[in-house]
């Protein structure tokens, strides 16, 4: 087998390491070539184990392509949020990316929070099985330095985690709930599906409308969501969709963008909604589910159209009251 076809093998499982380090899967499609080019002048014959060479190769360019994104994401309008990931059932090595739940959204949001060299560390060893030593080699210190950062990162994600880990059926149960909930502004009906200290955060890149702080608790939660059903910012009947591995909802806006729904379940409840309106992190989804447009002619990954100074000051009048920190924050997911 040529060394051609070796890598064609590897690219799924490459391109959803690099995705897992980034959180971003264009940047992971950027990384997994580069590997290519420097495989071709490593003279591939002369490498013993092609597997492992690889996964440290595309570990130490992802790990390089963090680094360089955390500055531009500290400087992003809002919250961060990972790039949602839908499964289309395609042979395209990018819709088997989310396949493994192990690969979860929910992760991928907890990941956020470590530095590049203990995200690398996690995801190489408890993700993808790669022993301590050749993880040193990706991230330039000591095996012994790398358990240690594996170990950090371990348990935070153990602290930030649910407790009990909803199944497949308890998850969708609940997201179903929300959906419908959410379609008859039905208010006691949101509060009852979701966790009194659930977080609902929201990623427009400034190119959406988003609110640039989390909104807590399942009374506002729940207000916020029936008051954007209830003044028409949200189309009905939203569309059911694997992301990364899970249900989530796609939902269409009255402002010419859509929204990518993720779910974190605990106990039967939802404990937190990360919310995607970002046109440039929906248009791969839109593609891959065929939910470019809705049948009113919205689609998911339009940019929002410039308003007259006067209907932005009627929007203002309108939104909800609530305050955090002594800001006005909107609802619009």
């Amino acid at each position: 087998m040529t060394a051609a076809h070796r890598f064609d093998r590897a690219r799924p499982r490459l391109v959803r390491l690099a995705y897992s380090q980034l959180g971003d899967l264009t940047e992971a499609e950027d990384v997994v070539p580069e590997a290519w080019l420097r495989l071709e002048r490593a003279s591939p014959d002369s490498i013993h184990d092609l597997d492992a060479w690889l996964t440290t190769v595309v570990g130490r360019l992802a790990l390089d392509t963090l680094r360089s994104a955390r500055a531009r994401r500290e400087a992003y309008v809002g919250p961060w949020l990972p790039e949602p990931v839908a499964s289309s059932g395609g042979e395209d090595p990018a819709d088997r990316v989310t396949l493994d739940e192990s690969v979860s959204y929910a992760l991928l949001v907890l990941l956020e929070q470590l530095s590049p060299a203990e995200r690398t560390a996690f995801v190489l060893h408890d993700v993808f099985d790669v022993p301590f030593p050749e993880i040193a080699q990706v991230v330039g210190r000591t095996p012994g330095a790398v358990r240690q950062l594996a170990s950090r990162a371990r348990r935070h994600v153990a602290e930030q985690r649910p407790r009990f880990e909803a199944s497949p059926q308890e998850h969708d149960r609940a997201v179903r709930a929300f959906a419908h909930a959410v379609d008859d502004g039905d208010l006691d009906g949101l509060v009852a599906v979701l966790d009194p200290d659930v977080v609902w955060t929201s990623d427009g890149g400034g190119l959406a409308i988003a609110s640039r702080v989390p909104i807590y608790g399942a009374d506002r939660v729940a207000r916020g969501w029936a008051a954007l059903r209830r003044k028409g910012s949200i189309e009905s009947n939203a569309t059911p969709v694997q992301l990364n591995g899970r249900l989530g909802l796609l939902i269409a806006g009255s402002d010419g963008n859509g929204s990518a729904l993720s779910f974190t379940v605990d106990r039967g409840r939802i404990s937190r909604i990360d919310v995607v309106r970002n046109p440039d992190k929906l248009r791969r989804l839109a593609r891959r589910t065929g939910t470019g447009a809705s049948s009113t002619g919205q689609t998911l990954v339009r940019r929002p159209v410039r308003r007259s100074p006067a209907s932005r000051a009627r929007d203002e009048s309108d939104r909800p009251p609530e305050r955090d920190g002594g800001r006005r924050i909107s609802p619009t997911g």
